[in-house]
């Protein structure tokens, strides 16, 4: 295997050969808490791309190949693929730019582009094909709820759970399973997010998206309005999620017909992904020396404890986070 500076040699030669032996320069892009890295290559002529370095032991270029296709048919602006070496692990691709959803919301017009963001998801999901994503089954659901007993109780908080309290968990999971398959099934990006959009045009682009699957219908808008990297007060998130579910009726998705219950799903949905994050920053820390993800962790517990206490079927996972905290 070649690593570091031996890859980017690898990687500026392809380009080199790609680019037609045209001048160009390369820089760092944007990180990632994958394997993956990300260079935009700008050449004399002021043209930009992004090359990607995928390391083939760690990652496979063939869903994002896939699943970018797939994202151009439905009418959502994703980065086109101008050539690529999956053997090495190398994809060349169209520049969406360095303006994020993330570093603009707060500057911008949050309700202009969350209103494009929505329009983008639905495309997306009326796309929707059977078979030609992975679903998002019972085993994949409960392998990613399990990485918050594994790394954000064990290894983050230290702490060695009793019979009682890994008994509450099941029982929450089982419930968060049960909701999560009971919902329709259309293709989900698994992590709709602002940092994973860009202001561009057409708006948005779409990043990020080799992990997409088929699987219930609120998980990408939860995944929006309830972020990884910036919250938003409860009566934003009530006021663009019935906006959402609106649209979506009128464009023939299989969406609840009363909101509640669909609020009810969002919610489930989004705790289920809540607990599977705290996991996985709790792991880029701890495993893959990433430090930076763990401070974020806070949000997630903020999202969890008021849609845990809110529900009666929900409420051990309360119990055991007061007895993590205390």
């Amino acid at each position: 295997m070649i690593h570091g500076d031996d890859r980017r040699a690898r990687l500026e030669a392809w380009l080199a050969r790609e680019l037609g032996d045209a001048r160009f320069a390369l820089a760092p892009a944007s990180e990632d808490a994958s394997f993956r890295r990300y260079f935009r290559a700008t050449l004399d002529d002021g043209r930009t791309y992004i090359a990607m370095d995928a390391p083939p032991v760690h990652e496979d270029c063939r869903p994002f190949v896939r699943i970018a296709r797939l994202l151009a048919d439905a009418g959502v602006h994703a980065p086109v693929v101008h050539a690529q070496d999956l053997d090495a692990g190398f994809l060349l691709l169209s520049d969406l730019g360095t303006r994020t959803y993330l570093g603009e919301l707060a500057a911008a017009d949050a309700a202009g582009l969350m209103s494009d963001a929505i329009d983008a998801l639905i495309r997306w999901q009326r796309a929707t094909r059977a078979a030609e994503l992975p679903p998002y089954d019972e085993a994949l659901l409960r392998r990613e709820m399990n990485l918050f007993p594994e790394w954000y109780v064990s290894r983050h908080r230290r702490r060695e759970l009793a019979q009682a309290q890994k008994d509450a968990l099941e029982g929450v999971f089982a419930q968060l399973v049960k909701s999560a398959l009971a919902q329709p099934a259309v293709y989900v990006h698994r992590d709709y997010m602002p940092r994973n959009l860009m202001v561009c045009d057409p708006n948005p682009g779409v990043l990020d998206f080799q992990d997409a699957v088929l699987g219930p219908i609120t998980y990408d808008v939860v995944s929006l309005f309830r972020d990884a990297f910036i919250s938003w007060e409860e009566e934003r998130v009530l006021d663009w999620t019935v906006r959402y579910w609106e649209r979506a009726k009128k464009a023939a998705l299989p969406v609840e017909r009363d909101f509640a219950e669909f609020w009810r799903a969002f919610e489930w949905m989004g705790l289920q992904r809540h607990l599977k994050v705290l996991g996985i920053f709790a792991r880029l820390t701890y495993r893959d020396g990433k430090a930076k993800y763990v401070q974020d962790t806070p949000r997630f517990i903020a999202y969890a404890r008021p849609v845990a206490r809110r529900y009666r079927e929900l409420a051990p996972l309360e119990r055991v986070l007061d007895e993590l905290e205390a």
